[in-house]
């Protein structure tokens, strides 16, 4: 059921669509537009002092076990809660990195696009439902088209976003033809009643009705169309014509959001929706993350188009993801996590899912900040695209280098910064499956110790494309001074802001990967009856008038 429980929990995405529309609308005044990304920045702050109130009253980061409830279409839980103060984070950058002092004509439309698509992306990370998690996956998709039109207006520009278009679409179908499928084993859209249909087949207790032979076909299918918005192989080709045809603020944005989206949704179906079918999954996430990494890594290797090296960065990056997805899936074919109800739960070590989201965190803040150098030195007209156009930067502009260089050193995994804890994370969560289950994941043990392996030997391959940012500006003479764009402190404070970020966390992870390692222990929990969700249910409806009961099936 849906009830004012449920519209209380989604206000702070409801506040974040509205400014998007007040923000379309001050769009038409002229003198209004240089308020847009102010406005947006205030939108942001209000819906994170909601989203606290709201977690204040759970008590989600306040227990030492996590939980899983529901609120009509909503998965009340703490990887839910997690992924939206990320995207949260996530906003406040970007809003910073497409500030301008002196806004062009569809600026409030471009801001206001951005909000659209954090709202999407919070609504995904956060529904329990199939038609709840399609719908906010396109209030991201149809936003970024507008963004990718409005960023850049020439030749190039409009090529790069109607190929990403075109194959969004594509992808979106994909998705919706897997949710069919899931729907047609099940009969429900609500995962927690797919999952007891699905984990009643596989236990042999299901009706005649139950046809085992769709759920692989969706779960490839579903996987398919995620796998687009991580830009993993082989879906993964879009990406560097895409990157280098749009700016350098919209090639950050396609760097980080989409990311978010397919991980979040990628882990709520795998993990919640399809018990018995790990083995699958996490069979068909090694593969393609091994691959993924090394095609990614390799032709990096020879661009001298900056955007063009950061998007197979990009691709290589979702592979290291797809680590954490495949250890996630492993854990739970083990005896231990059979026992357990399908769910392992190791809160004396890293869980894959956990390491997953601590690796996006520190990737996203590491690209983010280097987009927003890139984009401090840019001018309207004139993109910082090449090798060639940071050549000698030390010597013009010795701050921004030594930034890059923070950023560079992180991505590649170089100690003491945040990108090499990450990856750590990673390769220790893959390397110790076995020892979470007893005599349950032995013989795992090889195709993970591979794995990791695989990965340590593409972290070396990234460390030559990175250092060659590095080379050219501090060992190769300028052509000509690079000259900074009048773009306010906006993408400034962005790219001292993740810088702070990139060097705290890598001197004390500790609280960032415990929240993120809480968070992924969290998920695939059997939704169950909480007295916090209860409690909150009950104030409301004492205090406000309820609204429809009946909204959802």
């Amino acid at each position: 059921m849906t009830d004012s429980t449920t519209i209380y929990l989604l206000l702070p995405e409801i506040i974040l669509i509205a400014a998007a529309t007040l923000l379309c609308v001050v769009g038409a005044f002229r003198p209004l537009r240089a308020m847009a990304s102010l406005m947006a920045f205030g939108a942001i702050v209000i819906a994170a002092v909601v989203l606290g109130a709201q977690d204040g009253e759970l008590k989600l980061f306040s227990g030492t076990a996590p939980f899983a409830s529901a609120s009509g279409p909503l998965a009340v839980d703490l990887f839910g809660h997690t992924v939206r103060w990320a995207i949260l984070a996530v906003g406040v950058v970007l809003v910073l990195i497409t500030a301008r002092p002196q806004p062009t004509q569809q600026r409030a439309e471009e801001t206001a696009s951005i909000l659209l698509m954090l709202a999407g992306l919070m609504i995904a990370a956060a529904a329990n439902e199939l038609i709840l998690l399609f719908v906010g996956l396109e209030l991201v998709s149809i936003p970024t088209y507008i963004v990718l039109y409005v960023g850049r207006n020439d030749s190039r520009g409009q090529e790069a976003a109607s190929k990403y278009f075109f194959l969004s679409i594509l992808s979106s179908a994909v998705l919706l033809y897997g949710f069919s499928f899931l729907y047609g084993v099940a009969g429900s859209t609500r995962l927690e009643k797919i999952a007891a249909v699905v984990s009643a087949g596989v236990g042999g207790t299901a009706d005649g009705g139950f046809n085992e032979a769709l759920v692989p076909v969706a779960l490839l299918l579903m996987f398919a169309g995620l796998a687009f918005r991580l830009a993993v192989v082989p879906f993964h080709f879009y990406a560097p014509d895409v990157y280098q045809g749009t700016s350098n603020a919209n090639a950050g944005l396609l760097s980080t959001l989409p990311k978010i989206a397919g991980l979040a949704v990628l882990a709520r179906i795998l993990l919640t929706a399809l018990p018995g079918w790990e083995s699958l999954g996490w069979k068909v996430a090694l593969v393609v993350s091994v691959l993924t990494m090394s095609l990614g890594n390799v032709l990096a290797l020879w661009q001298n188009n900056i955007r063009r090296m950061l998007a197979y960065s990009s691709i290589a990056h979702a592979g290291y993801l797809l680590i954490g997805v495949a250890v996630a899936l492993a854990m739970r074919t083990t005896k231990t996590g059979i026992a357990a109800g399908g769910f392992l739960s190791n809160t004396a070590g890293l869980n894959g899912l956990g390491a997953a989201m601590f690796y996006l965190a520190v990737y996203m803040i590491a690209t983010l900040g280097a987009f927003a150098a890139l984009v401090y030195l840019s001018r309207e007209r004139k993109q910082v695209n090449s090798l060639d156009d940071i050549a000698g930067l030390n010597r013009t502009h010795p701050v921004v280098a030594l930034a890059m260089v923070v950023f560079m050193f992180s991505l590649a995994g170089v100690p003491l910064f945040a990108g090499f804890w990450g990856k750590f994370s990673l390769l220790y969560s893959a390397l110790t499956l076995d020892e979470f289950s007893a005599q349950g994941a032995i013989w795992l043990r090889p195709w993970f110790v591979g794995l990791a392996l695989v990965a340590v030997l593409n972290a070396a391959i990234g460390a030559a494309y990175y250092l060659r940012v590095i080379g050219a500006m501090y060992f190769r003479g300028a052509e000509q001074k690079v000259a900074v764009a009048q773009r306010g402190l906006g993408p400034a404070a962005a790219m001292g802001i993740c810088m702070v970020l990139v060097i705290g966390i890598g001197l004390l992870p500790g609280r960032v990967l415990d929240c993120a390692i809480r968070a992924g222990q969290a998920i695939g929990q059997p939704a169950m009856a909480h007295t916090a969700v209860d409690r909150l249910r009950n104030d409301l409806q004492t205090t406000s008038f309820p609204v429809a009961e009946n909204l959802s099936p």
